[in-house]
C-alpha cells in the first residue's frame, strides 16, 4: 500500500515530459527534529473540529475540552499496531508502549509460555532467533510466479490443465501478467533514468569546471554569465529542470526507488525468507521471529503509533488522540508485500495477549493464503476485538477491485467488528478527498484525516505524510478514546457508534481520486463510503454515552 511522496509527485510530473512514469513510494517527507519546522497550520489539524474550527478534523480537542474535562477513563485500551516496526523509545511515546508483565526482559526464557521468548513489547514476525531481520520483500505476484512457473510455464491453454488445478493455473496467469507489466514499466524507467543521468552528469561537470568547484548552489548557477555557449546551455538546462520541480536529490530518490523495485520487489531470484526458513504455506509452522519490534524500517509504524498515542499537552511533537492507551508493537510488514501467514499470526498474537483494537495500515492485491487471515480475523471478532484497516492508496473503487486483507471472508460472510478507512484533507472543496485514496460505497466505511498529516518519525524526529495508512490510526485512536471511557460497549457496538456519529456531508461534491491528478470525475462525497462521512470523536462520545445509558438495566 504505497503512494507517491508529494516531492516525488512533483518530480514525476516534470519527468513525464522526458518519458518518465509516476511511481509509488512511501508518502513521507524527510523528517525534522521539531514540529516547529512545519507550517503550523498542519500540526495537529486532525484534532480540530469541523464546526468550531472550520477545519475538517476529528473534533478530538473539542471532546477533551467539553466532554472529558472532569472525566477519568475507566479502562486502559491496548491497540496492537501491525506494521513495519515502531521506535518504541520515541520521546513522544514515553509511557505509551505496551509491556508484557508476564515476561521477564532479557532472560532468554518464554516466561508466560505463550510461545514467544522475551516478547516484552510485542513480536517481530520478520526475523529469526539470531536477530537477523527482513527489510525488503518481493510482491505477492512475484512469489506466486516463482512458485507456479515450474508447473505451468509450458502450458498453452487451460484445457491442458486438470479441473482441480485450474484455479491454480489462473493464479499463475494473473501473477505472470502483473509481473510482466510491472517489469516492463520499471525496466523502461531504469533505461530512461540512465539516459537522463548521463546528461545530468555532463551538465554538472560543465558547471563545476566553470565555477571551479563541485559544491555550488542553485543561486551560483543562476548568477552564471559566460560567452561559452556550452556553459550557458548547461545552466539553462539545469534551471529548466528545477523550474519543473526536479531536484538532484529527488532524482536520486527516484533512481533508488526504481533500483529497489527491480532488484528486490520484482526479482524472481530474491528470497529474503530464507533467513526465517519456514514454510509460508503452513500456518502450523509458526515458531519463528524475534522480539525486535523496531527492526530495520520503523519509518511507517512510528507515525502510525504517534497518531494513536502521542503524548498530549507535553509541548513536544504532536498530540495523539487517546490518552489511556498502550501500543502493542507487532512487526509483520516489510518493504514489499506482507505474507498472509505473518499477518494471521500477528492478529492471533494481538488477541491472545490482550489487544482491544488492531490497527492494520497495510494491504496488497493478492492473498493466496487468505484462509489463514480469515480464520485470524474471525477469531478476533469472537474475542470482542475491533479491527481497523486502511482502504489503500491506489485511487481505486474497492467495490470493484478487492484489496487484502478484507472483511469479506472466503465463505462470503463479513467480519462485523471491522472498520475500513479512506483519507481526507483539511478543507472542503475539490481536494477534500485524498487524490490517492481508495473509496467504495459498500466497502469503505468512512473517511478520516490522511493528507498533510504531521506525526512521529524514528529517532525523536517528526515528518509530514499522506496516506490511508495514517487515516486508519486516527480512527483507531478515536475508537480507543471512546472505549476507554465506555468499556461497556462491545466491539460491534463501538463500531456502530463510530459509524453512526460520523460527520456527514450530504450536499458536498468531491472529485474522485486519481493518482494522475488529471480528469478527476466530480461526484458526491456521500457516495464514496458507506456512511458518507468523516470520523468525529466528539459525536462518537456523545452517542456512546447515550448507547451505554440505553444498555444499562433500569432499576
Amino acid at each position: 500500500m504505497k503512494i507517491p511522496n508529494k516531492n516525488i509527485l512533483r518530480t514525476s510530473a516534470s519527468l513525464l515530459l522526458a518519458g518518465f512514469t509516476v511511481f509509488p513510494a512511501l508518502a513521507q517527507d524527510d523528517p525534522v527534529s521539531s514540529v516547529s519546522e512545519f507550517d503550523q497550520s498542519y500540526v495537529n489539524w486532525h484534532n480540530l473540529d469541523p464546526t468550531q474550527d472550520k477545519i475538517q478534523g476529528t473534533g478530538v480537542n473539542r471532546a477533551y475540552k467539553e466532554l472529558l474535562a472532569n472525566k477519568k477513563p475507566k479502562k486502559t485500551i491496548v491497540v496492537a499496531v501491525i506494521d513495519s516496526g515502531i521506535d518504541i523509545n520515541h520521546e513522544d511515546l514515553k509511557g505509551r508502549i505496551w509491556t508484557n508483565k508476564k515476561e521477564v526482559a532479557g532472560n532468554g526464557q518464554d516466561d508466560d509460555q505463550n510461545g514467544y521468548v522475551d516478547d516484552v513489547h510485542g513480536w517481530g514476525f520478520l526475523g529469526n532467533a539470531k536477530g537477523e531481520n527482513i527489510r525488503y520483500e518481493t510482491y505477492e505476484y512475484v512469489r506466486q510466479l516463482r512458485r507456479l512457473a515450474p508447473t505451468y510455464q509450458k502450458v498453452n491453454a487451460i484445457s491442458e490443465v486438470p479441473p482441480a488445478q485450474q484455479p491454480e493455473y489462473k493464479l499463475y496467469l494473473q501473477s505472470k501478467a502483473l509481473y510482466d507489466q510491472e517489469l516492463a514499466k520499471y525496466q523502461q524507467t531504469r533505461q530512461t533514468l540512465a539516459t537522463f543521468e548521463k546528461v545530468l552528469i555532463q551538465v554538472q561537470n560543465v558547471l563545476a569546471d566553470h565555477l571551479k568547484t563541485k559544491e555550488y548552489t542553485l543561486q551560483d548557477v543562476q548568477r552564471i554569465t559566460s560567452p561559452d555557449q556550452n556553459v550557458m546551455n548547461a545552466k539553462n538546462w539545469l534551471l529548466s529542470k528545477y523550474s519543473q520541480g526536479l531536484t538532484v536529490e529527488a532524482f536520486l530518490k527516484y533512481k533508488e526507488h526504481t533500483d529497489t523495485f527491480l532488484d528486490k520487489h520484482l526479482n524472481l531470484d530474491f528470497n529474503p525468507r530464507a533467513i526465517i526458513n519456514d514454510n509460508p504455506q503452513s500456518i502450523a509452522d509458526n515458531k519463528y521471529g524475534n522480539n525486535d519490534v523496531v527492526g530495520p524500517r520503523p519509518t511507517h509504524g512510528t507515525p502510525v503509533s504517534g497518531l494513536i498515542a502521542g503524548l498530549r499537552g507535553n509541548n513536544l511533537g504532536i498530540d495523539g488522540i487517546a490518552e489511556d492507551v498502550q501500543i502493542m508493537a507487532l512487526r509483520a510488514v516489510p518493504e514489499g508485500d506482507e505474507r498472509d501467514k505473518d499477518i494471521a499470526l500477528a492478529i492471533r498474537y494481538a488477541v491472545d495477549n490482550g489487544a482491544n483494537i488492531i490497527n492494520m495500515s497495510f494491504g496488497k492485491i493478492m492473498s493466496p493464503e487468505k484462509s489463514f487471515v480469515d480464520e485470524a480475523v474471525k477469531y478476533a471478532e469472537s474475542k470482542n476485538v475491533l479491527l481497523v484497516h486502511a482502504a489503500g492508496n491506489e485511487a481505486t473503487d474497492n467495490d470493484k477491485v478487492t484489496h487484502y486483507p478484507s472483511r469479506v471472508l472466503n465463505d462470503g460472510s463479513q467480519v462485523k467488528t471491522w472498520i475500513e478507512v479512506g483519507a481526507s484533507s483539511r478543507m472542503l472543496g475539490k481536494d477534500f478527498v485524498g487524490v490517492f485514496s481508495n473509496y467504495g460505497k459498500q466497502t469503505v466505511d468512512l473517511f478520516a484525516p490522511g493528507v498533510d498529516i504531521v506525526s512521529l518519525a524514528p529517532e525523536n524526529k517528526y515528518g509530514k505524510m499522506d496516506g490511508t495508512s495514517f487515516s486508519s490510526p486516527i480512527v483507531s485512536g478515536v475508537a480507543a478514546l471512546v472505549w476507554s471511557h465506555y468499556p461497556e460497549l462491545t466491539a460491534a457496538e463501538l463500531k456502530d457508534v463510530i459509524l453512526k456519529s460520523a460527520t456527514v456531508y450530504p450536499k458536498e461534491t468531491a472529485l474522485y481520486p486519481n493518482l494522475e491528478g488529471e480528469s478527476r470525475k466530480k461526484g458526491r462525497f456521500a457516495d464514496l463510503s458507506r456512511t458518507g462521512g468523516l470520523v468525529n470523536a466528539y459525536n462518537a462520545l456523545v452517542l456512546a454515552e447515550k448507547t451505554v445509558n440505553q444498555k444499562a438495566p433500569k432499576s
